[in-house]
């Protein structure tokens, strides 16, 4: 049965090199595969997966109305297809990572999704929310925070490196970096809202 995997981490844990080694190992042993990224994450050019330790690599950029299945089932039909990768996958909609699900259970293609789970206020991007709940088998590439605990969450900074706690969910761009919740200070971040009682 072929499966939807859901990679996660905290920013710079190298998803983007995992997902370049695993596609190449599929094309070294002579299978098809296909790539995509979010056209929205243009820092490396747009179409393009781009690892921090200088793998790059063409694929295909999508936007938000772009229909997954309906391109894979024509590329599959064409030549047949091993295995679907999507790179910064949080930024899909949720008709997306529907998409994907039909890709394995009717075109019987496995699909590895690499992402973030939640953003710079601890919220969860949309496309990672349908993953967490879709997905046959979830996996997490861990990181560390500078506190030497690992690291879940993404703290925006500003040109500066100062840290921003207001704006935008998705702002290409900025810089990142990678803490603990502890040192990330969710009670602080999180626009859910809550105030400890006095005195505790």
């Amino acid at each position: 049965m072929a499966k939807l995997y859901f990679y996660y981490s905290a920013m710079n844990a190298g998803k983007s090199t995992a997902l370049l080694q695993a596609a190449y190992n599929y094309e070294e042993r002579g299978m098809r595969v296909l790539l995509y990224t979010p056209m929205i994450d243009d820092r490396a050019g747009s179409g393009v997966i781009s690892s921090r330790i200088g793998l790059s690599r063409e694929v295909v950029a999508f936007d938000g109305d772009f229909d997954l299945f309906a391109d894979i089932k024509k590329q599959h039909e064409a030549d047949a297809v091993s295995c679907v990768f999507l790179d910064e996958s949080q930024f899909m909609a949720p008709a997306q990572v529907l998409q994907l699900t039909l890709v394995c259970d009717q075109l019987k293609i496995p699909v590895l999704c690499y992402g973030l789970r939640t953003d710079f206020q601890g919220e969860p991007f949309e496309g990672s929310k349908y993953l967490l709940a879709w997905a046959d088998s979830l996996g997490e590439i861990k990181t560390i925070c500078h506190s030497g605990k690992k690291a879940t969450m993404n703290a925006r900074l500003d040109a500066d490196g100062n840290r921003v706690f207001e704006g935008e969910q998705v702002s290409i761009g900025h810089h990142y970096i990678s803490l603990s919740r502890k040192e990330f200070d969710l009670e602080r971040v999180s626009p859910v809202g809550y105030q400890r009682p006095e005195g505790s």
